[in-house]
């Protein structure tokens, strides 16, 4: 990068002087004294209030360092420093980074980014060798959430019949869990030479991601009982001496949209039924938001297979290697950090570009 005066010009895209006045007008409302009266009125207020700080400080930041950059660098060209002028190439490199980010964080300004999230992966075709992606997926984002300092539980598991996975439910707990995790929904696609094949053929393998916020509101979401079939099983995967023992496990189906949820990760059955409750909430209420927001956008969404053709993303192990992000055409030679959960830079690019 070349660093010029131009290069510090960013903060109209940003609205900040629009952001200040409205942080100003709310903190005022705050201060009022029948402010809490209406509670769930001032949990929204005190939330906009987070949401534009999280523009407005690391602004500020970046503004001044490019006030500073600039002093330096008319300096520089005055006494022809060009030790100066590389080390403020540098500099500006970063800051360029930091505006970056910046531009990232604005794009996490939807009405349930900051919520925990809901994901789930599941097996297409492919049988064994997919059961074997799924895992390898679910073992990816693991070790993304550790990356990020995020928590997570199971809340779902289904081994395969051979190998790997048929399906995983995870919940995500940390800072915009659902406005990171909401960039992977869709079909990823596997390449490789097969464990599973003794004459070592290439094989390629399909799982779909999908996530959903968890939000405070979806207790106020109700959902007719005459619309939900509940069934109980008894749980598998990893879970102790208790697995397989009763029928604590819960499936909820919601009849008219032909949504299911599971849960399996509490010894008791009336626990597992309330957090499958509270997850079938929120994913149906996920559902008539997201035809809303596409009735808004004027077109009909297709639910995609999980086949060929409707992948997001692939990840090819043979004959070369590479992940390439379909809609954002990023892509990396560096497989194994990708499935060691190094993904942020999918998760950003598409959140820049969408």
């Amino acid at each position: 990068m070349n660093y010029t005066q131009e290069s510090v010009i960013f903060g109209g895209i940003f609205d900040i002087d629009k952001k200040k006045s409205m942080v100003s007008e709310m903190e005022n409302l705050a201060a009022k004294p029948d402010f809490w009266n209406d509670a769930s009125e001032a949990q929204k207020v005190l939330k906009e209030i987070k949401n534009a700080k999280r523009i407005i400080e690391p602004w500020e930041k970046a503004f001044n360092n490019s006030t500073e950059l600039s002093e330096f660098f008319n300096l520089a060209v005055e006494e022809n420093d060009e030790e100066t002028l590389v080390d403020l190439n540098i500099q500006a490199d970063d800051l360029e980074k930091e505006i970056a980010h910046i531009e990232f964080i604005r794009k996490l300004s939807g009405d349930d980014d900051d919520a925990p999230a809901i994901l789930t992966i599941h097996s297409g075709a492919g049988g064994t060798e997919s059961c074997d992606w799924t895992e390898m997926l679910y073992r990816m984002y693991l070790r993304w959430i550790e990356r990020k300092g995020f928590s997570s539980n199971i809340l779902d598991y289904i081994p395969g019949d051979e190998a790997g996975l048929k399906s995983v439910t995870l919940e995500v707990h940390g800072e915009y869990a659902y406005g990171h995790l909401k960039a992977e929904s869709g079909v990823h696609r596997l390449v490789r030479i097969s464990p599973f094949d003794s004459n070592a053929r290439r094989h390629t393998s399909f799982a779909s991601v999908y996530s959903y916020p968890i939000v405070e509101e979806v207790d106020d979401f109700e959902i007719d009982e005459k619309d939900i079939r509940v069934d109980t099983y008894r749980a598998s995967g990893a879970g102790g001496q208790h697995i397989n023992k009763t029928d604590s496990a819960v499936r909820m189906t919601h009849i008219p949209t032909n949504i299911v949820v599971a849960c399996q990760n509490e010894r008791s059955q009336i626990k597992n039924r309330s957090t499958a409750l509270r997850l079938l909430k929120a994913r149906v209420r996920q559902h008539f938001k997201e035809i809303e927001e596409k009735e808004r956008q004027s077109k009909l969404a297709e639910k995609k297979k999980i086949e060929w053709g409707s992948q997001i993303r692939s990840y090819v192990l043979h004959p070369y290697n590479m992940v390439k992000d379909h809609r954002t055409d990023v892509e990396t030679s560096n497989t194994q950090a990708v499935l060691d959960g190094d993904i942020d830079m999918f998760i950003e690019a598409y959140l820049l570009t969408y």
